[in-house]
């Protein structure tokens, strides 16, 4: 038995891992996107370092793009498998993969227009909005914590990980020769104590795991600040300097911890009025998706819906979706907030609302989540005197902020009590992905002081034997 890294190897985004369990059996864990990478982003989701007529199963752990937006492409080029994940995922990814699948056909006619041109051969898109509805009946939802038999000898069971809705650790047994290996995927790993969602479950046992490592150097602020820093910055741009404050927010997950915490501040009377805009049609329709697994809502959360129906709404909230009605809102001078995708600020509405105001030492620029270091809201994130968007050069004079408490990630502390249900005497070996190196190699001492002997950072397209 083998298992090799193809994707979030000493980076973060791209997960995919390949379990070759015999010379015919080989399970795909994710098979996600890159994105935020710079000019190596078309290269890397290009290859994929395995060939996709060979996988037999798909296992993914959550929706986010980073984990399945390479699906359509997988199938397009030859998988034709089932595709193994939680209900909740199965309607979060239809949603994602649609959109991403658009996004890939409209940068690319952009990209043929200059082609042409300038007299060049024109490309593809990694793949159409076909494709990824091609993806959508391959899809084999799994309740969590029930057993699914996907193949002679292989188990699969499904833990919460509290990271988005439907997130998921992957817990495998897999029977080869006589011999039972346990391996467990973290998929990404979310906080206790999150403010919407349940805290991870406990996992069985192990012999390896695969964990991300996103925050492995981190402790994040308490969760229960976020809402109060998130009044300041509202306060001190729209109230007191009149301006903006833009917030790229990723469309799952980023966008509704936001809504619900705008919520709260009206509940305890405390939200300011303002005219509060979601530009993102993705946001729109992923809000409403969410809404209906209120299952998936922690208890405290459960308890509000009985007074309040909707979480995710209050007075002055504006659902902008008409592209023209995204444009009319760099136009107006009205103090308001501004929520829009993507949470990077790599690409989406937001890249425009960010263009049009960050030369205002009026605006606020608030980013909430983790940054790709080449991407805008990384770059932005090093508070430079310059920022180049389109292309062209843009003075920074906007307030550049950040909340970091909002992140969906668990920090050391979260991943190390997430592994704490573990006797680290059976596992045999540990392997960390999807995190930055410099960060995995401090986690790495991290995790070997608690006794965890084995501990592998892979790097892309690397291979290790398992040993049962």
């Amino acid at each position: 038995m083998k298992l090799s890294f193809h994707g979030a190897a000493r980076t973060v985004t791209g997960s995919k891992h390949l379990l070759h369990v015999n010379p015919d059996k080989k399970i795909l864990l994710d098979c996600g996107l890159f994105q935020g990478m710079g000019q190596d982003t078309v290269s890397l989701n290009s290859e994929w370092g395995f060939e996709p007529s060979d996988i037999s199963h798909v296992i993914i752990s959550h929706a986010h793009i980073d984990h399945v937006g390479l699906l359509p492409k997988l199938v397009k080029d030859g998988y034709d498998g089932k595709i193994y994940c939680t209900p909740a995922t199965a309607t979060l990814a239809k949603i994602l993969l649609v959109d991403s699948a658009r996004i890939q056909e409209a940068d690319i006619r952009y990209a043929n227009k200059k082609r042409l041109k300038e007299n060049r051969e024109i490309i593809e898109p990694l793949y159409t909005e076909d494709d990824a509805m091609k993806v959508f009946p391959m899809f084999e939802t799994v309740p969590y914590n029930e057993v699914c038999k996907m193949d002679e000898g292989i188990d699969l069971l499904f833990t919460d990980c509290g990271h988005i809705l439907g997130s998921a650790a992957v817990n495998l047994k897999v029977k080869e020769k006589g011999v039972v290996t346990r391996l467990t995927f973290s998929g990404d790993v979310g906080r206790y104590r999150d403010m919407i969602l349940r805290s991870p479950q406990d996992f069985p046992q192990a012999d390896y795991i695969i964990l991300e490592s996103t925050y492995g150097d981190r402790l994040h602020d308490l969760v229960s600040v976020a809402t109060d820093k998130l009044l300041e910055h509202i306060i001190d741009t729209c109230t007191k300097r009149k301006g903006k404050l833009v917030i790229p927010a990723f469309s799952l997950g980023r966008t509704q911890e936001i809504l619900y915490m705008l919520n709260r501040l009206e509940l305890e009377n405390r939200l300011p009025a303002l005219n509060y805009y979601v530009d993102s049609p993705l946001s729109v329709k992923i809000t409403e998706a969410v809404k209906r697994y209120p299952g998936c809502f922690n208890t405290g959360v459960q308890h509000l819906l009985k007074r309040d129906d909707d979480v995710f709404s209050f007075r002055g909230l504006k659902h902008i979706e008409d592209v023209q009605d995204s444009i009319k809102l760099n136009d107006t001078n009205e103090p308001c907030v501004i929520i829009s995708a993507s949470g990077m600020a790599e690409a989406g509405r937001v890249k425009h609302h960010i263009a049009n105001n960050v030369s205002d030492s009026r605006n606020t620029i608030l980013l909430t989540g983790y940054c790709e270091p080449q991407s805008l809201g990384g770059r932005l994130k090093r508070q430079p005197a310059e920022v180049k968007i389109f292309g062209r050069p843009f003075l920074v004079k906007a307030e550049i902020a950040e909340i970091t408490s909002l992140s969906a990630h668990g920090d050391y502390e979260d991943l190390s009590q997430w592994l704490s249900c573990q006797d680290n005497r059976q596992v045999k070996k540990l392997f960390l992905v999807h995190g930055e190196y410099d960060v995995q190699v401090k986690f790495r001492e991290r995790l070997i002081r608690k006794g965890f002997v084995d501990v592998e950072i892979p790097d892309r397209h690397q291979v290790f034997g398992l040993n049962g």
